[in-house]
């Protein structure tokens, strides 16, 4: 895969050791929400969540003319996602396997800004969020049985999302305040004007 004539080529994933070794070869984008990303991220990390991709898409192409595209969130999954979408748009970029999670792990640094606060990664969140739900029209269920379909909603959901690679919940979730960017956050038309710098 290459992103131009003169970039070398570049992996579809590249494993923390790999991309450790040549981080500064690469423009670092985060797709994991502006809390997530807050929490903590690889040094010099760009922050475009995953469901901004298509608004960014001009810039991340600039950028990737520059330099190959490295795409970072919490274990793979949605940067995997977004690797995707952007190959779509025929900008292509390489992925971390693992995340900040297998980074973090490897004893590689994460930034962060001092006070920041730490949500908890979105699949965490949403494992809490389905969980609590389905126990809660399984309780409500005993009272009024109708209320089963509750869980049964929420597991025909999780089959869907597992099918498609696509999460409701997690988008809804990505909209609650503590998973928005904080005040002192960067914000994304600044972090546009950086990625085309």
């Amino acid at each position: 895969m290459h992103v131009s004539h003169t970039t070398p080529a570049v992996p579809a994933a590249l494993t923390t050791a790999e991309a450790a070794a040549r981080l500064d070869a690469f423009t670092v984008v985060d797709v994991r929400t502006p809390g997530e990303y807050a929490s903590g991220h690889l040094p010099g990390a760009h922050n475009v969540p995953l469901d901004r991709l298509g608004e960014a898409s001009a810039a991340l192409t600039e950028a990737a003319g520059r330099r190959p595209l490295l795409l970072v969130c919490a274990s793979g999954a949605r940067s995997a996602r977004g690797g995707a979408r952007l190959a779509d748009l025929g900008v292509p970029a390489a992925t971390l396997e693992g995340g900040t999670g297998a980074w973090a792990a490897a004893g590689h640094p994460l930034e962060r800004r001092a006070g920041a606060r730490t949500p908890w990664p979105m699949d965490r969140q949403v494992r809490l969020a389905a969980g609590s739900l389905v126990v809660a029209g399984f309780l409500a269920g005993l009272a009024l049985p109708p209320a089963h379909w509750l869980s049964g909603l929420i597991g025909a959901g999780l089959v869907f999302s597992g099918a498609t690679g696509t999460c409701g919940m997690a988008m809804l979730l990505a909209r609650l305040p503590h998973n928005r960017p904080g005040r002192d956050a960067l914000p994304f038309e600044e972090t546009l004007t950086r990625l085309t710098a």
